[in-house]
């Protein structure tokens, strides 16, 4: 069995584009890959629903040039953050979590409760349990900017609306909205 060649022969590979991490940024800053802005009006969405679609934006996963150790992701201004909606009995039944660290320091805060004290949390809250538990994913989240009302500060950004592609069917339909305000 001499002169016998048990290698396969060479596969053809295509070229990929593997994102790099380039310092002090986690982002490519200028050039085709540079993160976009992008704006979403909250109002009327289901908070989980809604929450994915932010999830995927901004870690990346929406682009081809999607890399799992870099932040591809973009930038999305999320607007009437306290407008958004919940299924079924989720606004007095869900219930919000902290632990100050000692004892008995528990504090529980049902939805309709942080909706009054803090609207943008309960989003901010549900995409982060979307994304990695890392300094990457940590990262990721300040590429989210949440506002209670319809006024934001990053005008000078020109942020776009989410591309069709993105974005699914969030939207509560008016007899599931009166089904909920029963």
């Amino acid at each position: 069995m001499t002169g016998t060649c048990y290698f396969s022969p060479p596969m053809l590979h295509q070229k990929t584009y593997q994102a790099k991490q380039s310092n002090p940024h986690f982002f490519e800053t200028k050039g085709p890959n540079a993160p976009k802005w992008y704006v979403v009006d909250a109002s009327d969405q289901v908070v989980g629903r809604l929450a994915t679609v932010l999830a995927r934006v901004i870690i990346g996963k929406h682009k081809p040039t999607f890399t799992k150790h870099a932040d591809t992701g973009d930038f999305v201004v999320v607007l009437n953050a306290d407008k958004v909606a919940f299924t079924r009995n989720k606004w007095d039944g869900k219930l919000y979590r902290d632990h100050s660290g000692y004892v008995s320091g528990l504090k529980t805060k049902t939805a309709k409760e942080m909706l009054n004290r803090h609207p943008e949390e309960i989003l901010r809250r549900a995409v982060w349990g979307m994304i990695n538990k890392s300094s990457l994913g940590r990262h990721q989240m300040k590429k989210l900017k949440l506002y209670a009302g319809a006024e934001h500060p990053h005008k000078a950004q020109n942020p776009q609306p989410l591309p069709a592609v993105v974005t699914r069917r969030t939207v509560v339909s008016p007899t599931a909205k009166k089904k909920m305000n029963k």
